[in-house]
């Protein structure tokens, strides 16, 4: 009896590897799992449900034959994949989730979220981020020729690319008092979120209580869970 938690693979065509590495998952612990929440970046980029991609469709087929399989699996978007629509919820059989929830798991009220959010401290992405969610602007981008938003796309990541490197890891990182914040706001005493891809357990105080916020890994070189159970939240690093 466990509720798994994945983020940041980043799967793309160039890391066969790591698509190897969640599908072996998928066909494996996934499945003993009472669910699975896939906390945001699952790809490295999504300009639409409607681009041709091999690699999106056996990854759908992969997760509707976790959640046929009696295991439901749930979808927080995160900032590589914000784009990611209804079409591929519907072919992978993921629940679409807002961008934070609050789950009841084994006696916890844990907070989930792909974690973007709490970097308050780097303004320029929060704008940015800001601008790219307005729903307008979004089915606007939708309606575009693919072949224009793939050159969108490239564009915006090199831009990202070339200011992220300018940036502190620092500021790139949480604001600590944002994550009390939100913790505080939704009455938790757990946050478990990705995005940072410093995977670590940290503890805090929360309104004069003991609290923990567990930051998953990035698919890089090997997977990387929390596995929530009745005995207790681990951090789990795993081969591919």
């Amino acid at each position: 009896m466990a509720t798994l938690f994945i983020a940041d693979l980043h799967l793309c065509p160039e890391e066969p590897a790591i698509t190897a590495g969640f599908l072996h998952f998928l066909a494996g612990p996934a499945r003993e799992a009472d669910a699975l929440y896939i906390l945001g970046d699952l790809f490295e980029a999504w300009i639409g449900d409607d681009e041709p991609v091999p690699l999106h469709r056996d990854i759908a087929q992969a997760i509707r034959a976790v959640v046929d399989h009696g295991v439901p699996c749930y979808f927080i978007h995160g900032n590589r994949d914000f784009l990611l629509g209804k079409r591929f919820a519907r072919e992978s059989g993921m629940q679409l989730l807002p961008e934070s929830q609050v789950l009841n798991l084994y006696g916890r009220r844990v907070l989930i979220m792909h974690g973007d959010t709490l970097c308050t401290d780097d303004a320029g992405y929060q704008a940015f981020r800001a601008k790219v969610h307005q729903p307008w602007l979004q089915r606007l981008f939708l309606a575009l020729p693919l072949w224009v938003r793939k050159r969108i796309a490239t564009r915006m990541r090199a831009g990202s690319k070339a200011a992220n490197s300018t940036k502190t890891q620092a500021i790139m990182d949480v604001n600590q008092p944002a994550v009390e914040a939100a913790m505080t706001q939704h009455g938790v005493q757990w946050l478990i979120h990705g995005h940072t891809h410093r995977p670590a357990v940290h503890e805090l105080v929360v309104n004069g209580d003991a609290a923990r916020r567990v930051v998953l890994g990035a698919w890089h070189h090997e997977g990387s869970m929390v596995k929530v159970s009745p005995d207790g939240v681990e951090l789990i690093h795993f081969p591919f």
